[in-house]
């Protein structure tokens, strides 16, 4: 599960899940949908390999998103699935999408950049939550 939240002139991620890998591909999710409206049209006709060393969660949860902005930015890529590996040396996915099509992708927000401002990875309750302040 994943939502956006106001802030000030930014815009907030938050997912929950059951286990952190989950929780690094519902903030993926929630940043593409906060891309473009309808991200259920995004089709998986493409893919990529994002590596990231390090074991710092919130770290890794920044490089993740920013990974995923960057293509975005350079190939106008939308990824709509993504398997994420967490190991002792890092993160590891295959992000499956497609190039942006104007016909069938409506921007919603530019996102620019992610920021550390709120940035958050913990355990709750039940399972995990996720955090993260992108500037729009």
């Amino acid at each position: 599960m994943h939502e956006h939240f106001d802030h000030t002139a930014d815009l907030g991620l938050r997912a929950r899940a059951a286990d952190v890998p989950t929780l690094f591909s519902e903030m993926a999710h929630c940043l593409t949908a906060a891309m473009i409206d309808r991200a259920e049209t995004i089709q998986p006709a493409e893919r990529f390999r994002v590596e990231i060393s390090g074991v710092d969660r919130e770290f890794l949860l920044f490089d993740w998103l920013r990974a995923l902005l960057r293509e975005s930015e350079e190939r106008r890529f939308l990824g709509c699935r993504f398997a994420v590996t967490l190991t002792a040396e890092g993160l590891f996915a295959e992000v499956w999408g497609e190039p942006a099509d104007a016909a069938r992708h409506q921007l919603s927000h530019e996102v620019k950049a992610v920021t550390y401002h709120g940035l958050k990875v913990e355990r709750t309750a039940d399972g995990w939550l996720a955090e993260a302040i992108v500037d729009i």
